[in-house]
Protein backbone atom coordinates (compact mmCIF):
# COMPACT_ATOMS: atom_id res chain seq x y z
CA UNK A 1 0.00 0.00 0.00
CA UNK A 2 0.99 3.72 -0.72
CA UNK A 3 2.01 5.90 1.84
CA UNK A 4 1.16 9.65 2.26
CA UNK A 5 4.54 11.40 3.13
CA UNK A 6 5.13 14.96 4.03
CA UNK A 7 7.91 16.88 3.97
CA UNK A 8 8.50 20.08 5.34
CA UNK A 9 11.23 22.89 6.25
CA UNK A 10 10.58 24.09 9.67
CA UNK A 11 12.23 26.46 12.34
CA UNK A 12 12.80 25.72 16.10
CA UNK A 13 9.46 27.43 17.22
CA UNK A 14 7.90 25.58 14.80
CA UNK A 15 7.21 28.29 11.76
CA UNK A 16 6.64 26.62 8.38
CA UNK A 17 5.66 29.50 6.22
CA UNK A 18 7.56 32.79 7.06
CA UNK A 19 9.21 35.44 4.60
CA UNK A 20 11.72 33.76 2.28
CA UNK A 21 15.32 33.45 2.82
CA UNK A 22 14.92 31.61 6.33
CA UNK A 23 15.60 28.04 5.39
CA UNK A 24 19.74 26.53 5.90
CA UNK A 25 19.03 24.31 3.24
CA UNK A 26 22.56 22.54 1.64
CA UNK A 27 24.06 19.79 -0.29
CA UNK A 28 22.66 17.40 2.62
CA UNK A 29 19.23 18.93 2.80
CA UNK A 30 19.10 18.47 -1.29
CA UNK A 31 19.86 15.07 -0.63
CA UNK A 32 17.06 14.11 1.34
CA UNK A 33 14.87 16.09 -0.75
CA UNK A 34 16.23 14.16 -3.67
CA UNK A 35 15.24 10.81 -2.15
CA UNK A 36 12.02 11.51 -0.99
CA UNK A 37 10.93 12.56 -4.61
CA UNK A 38 12.56 9.73 -5.60
CA UNK A 39 9.91 7.50 -3.75
CA UNK A 40 7.01 9.20 -4.82
CA UNK A 41 4.94 9.18 -8.17
CA UNK A 42 2.13 11.49 -6.84
CA UNK A 43 1.86 14.72 -5.19
CA UNK A 44 -1.01 16.00 -2.67
CA UNK A 45 -0.69 19.72 -2.41
CA UNK A 46 -3.32 21.83 -0.42
CA UNK A 47 -5.18 25.14 -1.41
CA UNK A 48 -2.93 27.50 -0.92
CA UNK A 49 0.38 25.48 -1.67
CA UNK A 50 -1.20 24.66 -5.40
CA UNK A 51 -1.48 28.34 -5.98
CA UNK A 52 1.63 29.01 -4.56
CA UNK A 53 3.14 25.91 -6.70
CA UNK A 54 1.45 26.59 -9.93
CA UNK A 55 2.77 30.31 -10.76
CA UNK A 56 5.76 29.42 -9.72
CA UNK A 57 6.82 26.22 -10.71
CA UNK A 58 5.65 25.36 -14.61
CA UNK A 59 8.34 27.99 -15.73
CA UNK A 60 10.76 26.09 -13.85
CA UNK A 61 11.22 23.77 -17.19
CA UNK A 62 13.72 20.71 -15.93
CA UNK A 63 16.19 22.99 -14.50
CA UNK A 64 15.72 21.50 -10.98
CA UNK A 65 15.08 17.78 -10.09
CA UNK A 66 12.07 19.27 -7.78
CA UNK A 67 10.73 21.43 -11.19
CA UNK A 68 11.13 18.06 -13.09
CA UNK A 69 9.42 16.41 -9.77
CA UNK A 70 6.34 18.83 -9.91
CA UNK A 71 5.54 19.68 -13.63
CA UNK A 72 5.65 15.87 -14.69
CA UNK A 73 4.05 14.32 -11.73
CA UNK A 74 0.18 14.05 -11.06
CA UNK A 75 -0.97 16.53 -8.66
CA UNK A 76 -3.91 15.83 -6.26
CA UNK A 77 -5.54 19.28 -4.89
CA UNK A 78 -7.10 19.21 -1.63
CA UNK A 79 -9.46 22.31 -1.72
CA UNK A 80 -13.13 23.53 -0.29
CA UNK A 81 -13.17 26.78 -2.51
CA UNK A 82 -11.23 26.04 -5.59
CA UNK A 83 -13.20 24.90 -8.96
CA UNK A 84 -11.00 23.75 -11.22
CA UNK A 85 -6.94 23.40 -11.22
CA UNK A 86 -5.21 24.21 -14.76
CA UNK A 87 -1.31 23.68 -13.90
CA UNK A 88 -0.94 20.92 -16.15
CA UNK A 89 -1.20 17.06 -14.72
CA UNK A 90 -3.68 18.77 -11.74
CA UNK A 91 -6.86 17.17 -10.32
CA UNK A 92 -9.34 18.35 -7.85
CA UNK A 93 -10.40 16.14 -5.06
CA UNK A 94 -13.82 16.02 -4.36
CA UNK A 95 -15.66 16.83 -1.29
CA UNK A 96 -14.66 12.74 0.65
CA UNK A 97 -11.08 13.48 0.76
CA UNK A 98 -10.81 10.82 3.04
CA UNK A 99 -11.90 8.11 0.65
CA UNK A 100 -9.90 9.34 -2.19
CA UNK A 101 -6.98 9.46 -0.99
CA UNK A 102 -7.35 5.86 1.03
CA UNK A 103 -8.45 4.77 -2.76
CA UNK A 104 -4.98 6.56 -4.00
CA UNK A 105 -3.52 5.01 -1.12
CA UNK A 106 -4.87 1.54 -2.37
CA UNK A 107 -3.52 2.19 -6.15
CA UNK A 108 0.18 0.54 -6.69
CA UNK A 109 2.66 2.59 -7.18
CA UNK A 110 5.05 4.62 -4.78
CA UNK A 111 4.85 7.49 -2.14
CA UNK A 112 2.40 9.93 -2.53
CA UNK A 113 4.22 13.14 -1.56
CA UNK A 114 3.37 16.31 0.13
CA UNK A 115 5.55 19.18 -0.37
CA UNK A 116 4.67 21.58 2.55
CA UNK A 117 0.79 22.06 2.87
CA UNK A 118 0.92 22.75 6.71
CA UNK A 119 -2.81 23.37 6.48
CA UNK A 120 -3.14 19.69 4.62
CA UNK A 121 -0.78 17.61 6.67
CA UNK A 122 -2.94 19.17 10.19
CA UNK A 123 -5.94 17.96 9.04
CA UNK A 124 -4.80 14.34 7.24
CA UNK A 125 -3.00 13.68 10.95
CA UNK A 126 -5.92 13.24 13.29
CA UNK A 127 -8.03 11.69 10.09
CA UNK A 128 -5.49 8.61 10.71
CA UNK A 129 -4.48 9.58 6.90
CA UNK A 130 -0.64 10.68 7.22
CA UNK A 131 1.61 8.09 7.10
CA UNK A 132 5.17 9.41 7.59
CA UNK A 133 6.05 13.16 8.58
CA UNK A 134 9.78 14.08 7.29
CA UNK A 135 10.90 17.52 8.98
CA UNK A 136 13.84 19.81 8.31
CA UNK A 137 14.20 21.10 11.61
CA UNK A 138 16.35 24.36 10.94
CA UNK A 139 18.56 26.25 14.09
CA UNK A 140 16.71 29.04 13.97
CA UNK A 141 14.06 30.94 15.99
CA UNK A 142 11.70 33.37 13.29
CA UNK A 143 9.10 34.76 16.08
CA UNK A 144 6.51 34.78 13.30
CA UNK A 145 4.82 32.87 11.05
CA UNK A 146 2.68 30.34 10.18
CA UNK A 147 3.12 27.01 12.47
CA UNK A 148 2.80 23.23 11.58
CA UNK A 149 1.34 22.76 14.10
CA UNK A 150 -1.00 25.82 15.84
CA UNK A 151 -4.63 24.67 15.41
CA UNK A 152 -3.82 21.09 16.75
CA UNK A 153 -6.71 19.98 18.97
CA UNK A 154 -6.09 16.42 19.78
CA UNK A 155 -2.68 14.45 20.93
CA UNK A 156 -0.81 12.68 18.24
CA UNK A 157 2.06 10.46 18.73
CA UNK A 158 4.84 9.86 16.64
CA UNK A 159 7.48 7.48 16.62
CA UNK A 160 10.70 8.95 15.36
CA UNK A 161 11.95 6.20 12.50
CA UNK A 162 14.78 8.38 11.54
CA UNK A 163 17.31 11.85 12.21
CA UNK A 164 20.41 13.10 10.60
CA UNK A 165 22.01 16.31 11.70
CA UNK A 166 23.50 18.18 8.87
CA UNK A 167 26.80 20.65 8.87
CA UNK A 168 25.45 23.15 9.14
CA UNK A 169 23.23 22.47 12.45
CA UNK A 170 19.85 21.09 10.28
CA UNK A 171 18.27 17.88 11.94
CA UNK A 172 16.25 15.69 9.32
CA UNK A 173 13.87 14.13 11.10
CA UNK A 174 11.38 10.84 9.96
CA UNK A 175 7.86 10.56 12.00
CA UNK A 176 5.49 7.67 11.92
CA UNK A 177 2.11 8.78 13.28
CA UNK A 178 1.56 5.91 16.26
CA UNK A 179 -2.44 5.72 14.61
Amino acid sequence: MRKIVAGLSVSLDGVTESPPGWMMLNHEADEVIRASIAESDAVLLGRNTYADFARRWPGQGGSSPMAAFLNNTPKYVVSSTLTEVRWSGSRLLGTDVAAELNALKRKRGKNIHIPGSPRLVRSLLPAGLLDELNLLIHPIVLGSGARLFSEVSSRADLELIASRTFGNGVLSVTYRPKH
